[in-house]
């Protein structure tokens, strides 16, 4: 079996402790497209310093807290992507203007009417760029221990500020998987 066989659409990749590449140290990547050509993803837990008001106007007022652009990965990052997660009983295949990832999360047209969309979605997050891979690359970083493939819930695309993502996603996997979650995270020298 391929090591990347458990990716697909709507699951997570979390960073292994010892990933440490700046682009992707304590990351979790929610895979958009993942096909033989290579996969595509971004990553949930960048807060940037960027408004989505400075680059998405109309889009502002109904982004998920807090309003600032997420680095989705470091590729294309003038590229905008957003992510809705729709409410319960709402089907992605009847929203003009999305396309389904997996159950109630899908991509959004970012040149479409906000006001068609808004009342059926529970959040909307904006990311500036994405992580891709070409192929097999990913499957030689999983191989290597770089990633730990998990299944993903429709609430961490839209998760709160502050929390801790990585540790969450970990944790909910039960053991061993949850004992990474305790691994410390950059120390700060005085």
């Amino acid at each position: 079996m391929e090591p990347d066989a458990e990716v697909e659409p709507g699951t997570l990749l979390v960073a292994a402790p010892q990933l440490l590449d700046v682009n992707f140290r304590r990351t979790v990547v929610y895979i958009i497209h993942h096909r033989n050509e290579g996969t595509l993803g971004v990553i949930l837990n960048r807060p940037s310093e960027v408004a989505v008001s400075d680059v998405l106007p109309q889009w502002a007022p109904h982004a998920s807290e807090p309003p600032s652009l997420y680095v989705g990965g470091p590729v294309e990052q003038r590229t905008a992507i957003c992510l809705a997660a729709l409410r319960a009983g709402e089907d992605v295949g009847r929203i003009s203007g999305m396309v389904g990832v997996r159950g109630p999360v899908g991509l959004v047209d970012l040149d479409g009417d906000p006001e068609d969309l808004v009342p059926r979605a529970r959040g909307l997050r904006f990311f500036a760029g994405y992580a891709g891979w070409d192929a097999k690359q990913l499957a030689g970083e999983i191989e290597r221990g770089d990633w730990i493939v998990v299944p993903a819930l429709p609430d961490d695309v839209i998760v709160a500020p502050g929390a801790d993502l990585w540790g969450r996603v970990l944790r909910r996997q039960g053991t061993p998987l949850a004992f990474l979650a305790t691994h410390p995270g950059d120390v700060k020298v005085n």
